[in-house]
């Protein structure tokens, strides 16, 4: 620390592109390194010293050139780097050892000399920086101890600073040595009477990045949190961490995000210190990351604890123990045990605390999800582990890759809040009216209330859309919102919302057409439910009229066996229905309101699958994919579907509206010819219920069929 020191070695260096307050921002390397020495108790002068360095691209920019006047011939025979650091500190060690001191602190006009050129560049160039350079005074932020009334400090130069106290400033000298004997004097005026200064508070630049847990609780304020995107997928939080060399990133502050199957999407919510790290991590936007760049944005506070907030104490002590690097393992068999894991771990990789170092992520029923996070206690084991990607355990290869604290807490936030059918309890089936169409299940019809949203970020949620809506949203019908999802469950960066009349959605399409969403313009079609079918069965909607799907597409309606089963909706109440945890987003109601009125319950139907009008969205159990939020409908037990099943169809329908529900069929097409009943079973695994839930609403056909749909719903 500063306040230890016995002397200051006043310190300045240029990169080859932009200088002064945008020093560092443009990623060019340092050529330019000057110092002196100054003696904090005899308030004495050492010699001054400067080094030019020769980059690994010997090329200026022309601002470079004129700012400091250098060319391209005065580095030719320079010293690269890491020759010149390793002179800095032998001469200053030798001058500092013949002025009978002990101690000395660097002193900087600007912390983007250090922060942003000096460990950026030894970073990426594997150069381990003298301890020296990890400490360091503010002249400018000393200087306004000493004379507050200055003015702000981003605002502060040496000139002003030199004209505040009364001092002319230094203009015989070249670039450089003008700096440093501009900061010499300065430093020697506020040493003096009247000011009598004490460098006692010096900052600090983090040697490592320390994980560890957020709770939702936590205030984490905006102006201290960026999003960098466009990351490697493999890469960690300290990978994340080194881009970000030389800033301050708080304990625990790197969550990398993830998409809605549970891989990263290349993005990373950051957290620094305070807000004067976060705005010079903002001057990194689209530096490199290896040979990609990275986008740097403002985040918010609320963004961050919606990724690496959490509460749930099992994680809490499972990342107790500090300085463990975590590897998470994804497509464990499901019979998997902790010993296993061991073993196939090996003697090389040992496990942290053995099994107390393992974390199996579960559903909320304590099924395992296949996914599993394991501390090591250094680098080298965690190396070892991962020599051991897609190695076989039982009958199934294994993905090991390194995680972070924040996605720790992230994956288990999200299984532990998927809803799964088995976890539902069993919703009564009370014989009540049929609504003819209900509100959350759209019926075809050429009335042009709906509109559509095209090109949606694919990270998009229901809030991001209800916030693009602004005043519009208070005309959505209620579940009135409908995520497109593709073939593999994941955003088509399609929607379609249901309004209130077709005047609203007229109104929303002329308001909201190309207005922007994320950085990317929402295109907006006001449509009918008819059309909305025929988009989703493959035709095209624009503001040039409507297009019908190509003549193939005929092929996907499902055999002349649904015929068969010409049975009538049965009824739920909506309670029922909709869970509040089933719902991925709730729009907010106001508390007092309460629905009076029940839904019911539509079974599969030939010209529901055709206008794939689905109310829920399929679940992928098998890994490596992690599920997202979806939401299903409860089966009625196992007890119940039989006595409904055990019934006349006639006598049924006398006796109750409620009907039992049968089963669909599957068609299956392109199968080999060896193929099997156990290859057709293991091609449905994952879909399989128990003997006494065969009758159920929701059965293993019906999900099965879900596989061969081109479109999927997520409704609110």
């Amino acid at each position: 620390m500063a306040s230890h020191s016995d002397t200051l070695v006043v310190f300045f260096g240029a990169t080859a592109g932009a200088n002064g307050g945008k020093l560092g921002s443009d990623e060019r390397e340092i050529i330019l390194l000057v110092w002196q020495i100054v003696d904090l108790h005899e308030k004495k002068v050492g010699k001054l010293h400067k080094c030019f360095v020769k980059p690994d691209t010997l090329e200026l920019t022309d601002l470079c050139k004129e700012e400091t006047g250098l060319a391209v011939d005065n580095l030719i025979n320079a010293e690269p780097l890491d020759k010149v650091l390793l002179q800095f500190q032998q001469t200053v060690s030798s001058e500092v050892k013949f002025l009978g001191r002990s101690s000395y602190t660097l002193c900087v006009n600007s912390p983007n000399v250090i922060r942003q050129a000096l460990h950026p560049e030894a970073s990426k160039k594997n150069l381990v920086l003298p301890e020296c350079f990890f400490t360091f005074s503010d002249v400018r932020k000393e200087f306004l101890k000493c004379c507050p009334n200055a003015g702000p400090v981003q605002k502060l130069t040496l000139a002003s600073m030199l004209e505040y106290v009364g001092l002319a400033a230094v203009s015989e000298q070249s670039f450089g040595e003008r700096e440093v004997s501009s900061m010499v004097q300065l430093v020697l005026c506020i040493l003096a009477e009247p000011h009598n200064h004490k460098f006692s508070c010096a900052e600090m630049v983090k040697y490592k990045f320390d994980s560890g847990t957020c709770s939702k609780t936590e205030p984490v304020d905006s102006e201290t949190v960026i999003r960098a995107r466009g990351l490697p997928w493999q890469s960690s939080d300290q990978d994340i961490a080194r881009f970000f060399k030389g800033l301050n990133i708080a304990k625990g502050g790197v969550a990398l995000c993830l998409n809605a199957q549970g891989r990263r999407n290349g993005e990373a919510l950051v957290r620094f210190i305070n807000s004067e790290h976060r705005d010079l991590a903002l001057e990194r936007h689209k530096h490199h990351m290896g040979s990609r760049y990275i986008e740097v944005y403002k985040a918010t506070g609320e963004e961050f604890l919606k990724i690496a907030g959490g509460t749930s104490n099992e994680v809490a002590q499972f990342l107790s123990k500090e300085n463990q690097v975590i590897i998470r393992m994804r497509g464990l068999p499901f019979t998997a045990t902790s010993q296993e894991v061991l073993s196939f771990l090996g003697p090389e990789s040992p496990v942290t605390d053995g099994s107390e170092g393992l974390l199996f992520v579960k559903y909320p029923d304590g099924r395992p999800t296949g996914d599993a996070f394991v501390l090591f206690s250094c680098e080298e084991y965690a190396q070892n582990a991962l020599k051991k990607h897609k190695q076989i355990l039982g009958k199934r290869y294994i993905e090991l890759f390194r995680s972070t604290a924040a996605e720790v807490q992230q994956v288990l936030n999200r299984y532990m809040s998927a809803p799964l059918i088995s976890t539902l309890p069993s919703s009564p089936i009370m014989p009540m009216p049929v609504l003819s169409t209900p509100p959350f299940l759209p019926a075809a019809s050429s009335t042009r209330d709906c509109i559509r949203l095209r090109g949606l970020p694919y990270t998009a949620g229901i809030e991001d859309i209800l916030e693009f809506m602004a005043e519009h949203t208070v005309d959505i019908k209620p579940h009135g919102v409908h995520m497109v999802l593709n073939q593999q469950g994941r955003p088509s960066g399609d929607a379609f919302i249901q309004m209130k009349s077709p005047d609203k959605a007229f109104m929303v399409a002329q308001k909201c057409h190309k207005k922007t969403m994320k950085d990317r313009y929402i295109e907006v079609f006001q449509c009918s439910t008819e059309e909305m079918s025929i988009v989703l069965m493959g035709g095209t909607l624009n503001r040039s009229g409507l297009s019908p799907p190509p003549c193939k597409l005929p092929c996907l309606s499902p055999p002349t066996a649904y015929a068969a089963f010409p049975t009538p909706p049965a009824i739920l109440p909506e309670a029922a229905l909709y869970q509040p945890p089933l719902l991925a987003a709730p729009r907010p109601q106001a508390a007092a309101h309460t629905p009076a009125h029940t839904l019911a319950y539509y079974p599969p139907q030939p010209h529901l699958y055709m206008n794939m009008n689905m109310n829920y969205t399929a679940y992928y159990p098998s890994p490596p994919v992690s599920p997202s939020t979806v939401g299903y409908f409860a089966a009625p037990s196992g007890a119940m579907a039989a006595a409904m099943a055990a019934q006349p169809h006639h006598a049924a329908a006398a006796a109750s509206p409620v009907l039992p529900q049968p089963g669909a069929l599957v068609r299956m097409q392109g199968l080999p010819y060896n193929t099997g009943i156990k290859d057709i079973l293991s091609f449905f695994q994952g879909y399989q219920y128990a003997p006494d839930e065969y009758s159920g609403m929701v059965q293993m056909s019906e999900q099965a069929r879900s596989l061969i749909q081109p479109k999927e719903w997520l409704c609110l």
